[in-house]
């Protein structure tokens, strides 16, 4: 998958950095002002993310993004000024973000090199997958923390066993609380609890559909697996992931057992430089899935993939979803 690619590393002239507004779990400190105001609007906090622990003296100041689900993150909680570059869009950025998303530098179209990261003299860098912070590229975490950088990766990318949304709903909280807006964090998660709730009662009486994610591949599906909101998304817009019992939020499955499933809809995340029509000739052409209900009947419901990661989109596209599984039956 693309975004799974790291870029190559470019030659960039180090910048000196910036003292950070926090201070790391080794006891690091730094510049934080006056210490009774900050802690008077709750902080220092501490936070255990991914295994890395940090304590934030005060909100990061200076912020890079990767990837785009959590850079819709940062926009929903109104954090536009504390960004001084992003990168790596799988898909265009949502309307209601567009004006804010213009102001942020774009710092590379995929992953930054470590260079082109500290050349906007950050203090915190978000990451949404774990390739941002791929080792072999410079990017760790731990060597963004040497050069006095904290950082925070996606936790849908190390949490396993649990109920995605409550992940979701415990990401934009802790988001909210690190950078002092826990106020815009409760809010956006009540309304989204009650979003969710009113999509389950729509699809209260209604018999779950059999469904088969097509991320992409040719030799092997690539998939959406049972770990991460895409297997919840579906269960909650009224379908059964039939790879759910694969252990990860994404993996390879064979061609035999998608058929062997017999998924009755077909499911594309939509992203990237290979277009929706592509997708569904590539399966509509394959003798070998002829006689899977989904292609029988062409059964297809779409997705951007942003819509189906862990951010800020994933009730409005458990709603969306819904209705393409169930058409007819979803309207309020």
């Amino acid at each position: 998958m693309s975004r799974r690619t790291p870029a190559l590393i470019a030659a960039a002239v180090l910048l000196p950095l910036a003292l950070t507004a926090c201070s790391s779990s080794d006891g690091a400190t730094t510049a934080t002002g006056d210490k009774a105001a900050v802690k008077s609007d709750g902080f220092p906090y501490t936070v255990k993310n991914c295994g890395v622990t940090t304590t934030f003296e005060a909100p990061p100041k200076r912020v890079v993004t990767m990837n785009q689900h959590v850079t819709e993150i940062m926009l929903e909680l109104g954090l536009k000024k504390s960004l001084v570059g992003t990168a790596y869009l799988d898909d265009q950025v949502l309307p209601e973000y567009e004006e804010d998303y213009a102001s942020v530098p774009v710092i590379a179209k995929e992953y930054p090199s470590y260079e082109q990261v500290l050349a906007t003299d950050p203090d915190f860098v978000y990451g949404g997958y774990g390739s941002a912070f791929t080792a072999g590229d410079g990017r760790s975490r731990e060597a963004l923390r040497k050069s006095g950088i904290e950082s925070r990766l996606n936790t849908e990318s190390c949490t396993k066993g649990d109920q995605p949304m409550d992940t979701l709903y415990e990401e934009i909280r802790e988001v909210g609380r690190t950078f002092g807006v826990t106020d815009r964090a409760e809010a956006w998660t009540k309304q989204a609890k009650a979003d969710n709730a009113a999509t389950a009662k729509k699809l209260a009486d209604l018999k779950p559909v059999p469904v088969f994610v097509y991320d992409s591949g040719d030799k092997t599906a690539f998939t959406a697996g049972g770990e991460g909101i895409g297997n919840e998304l579906i269960e909650r817009a009224g379908g059964t992931n039939v790879f759910a019992d694969l252990d990860k939020p994404f993996g390879d499955a064979s061609w035999e057992n998608v058929v062997a499933r017999k998924p009755e809809v077909i499911v594309i995340y939509d992203y990237g430089a290979t277009t929706v029509e592509q997708k569904k000739k590539r399966l509509l052409t394959d003798p070998a899935l002829a006689d899977v209900p989904a292609i029988k009947n062409k059964r297809f419901a779409v997705m951007p993939l942003s819509d189906a990661v862990l951010g800020v989109r994933v009730p409005a596209a458990v709603d969306k979803l819904a209705a393409q599984l169930h058409p007819g039956a979803t309207t309020p």
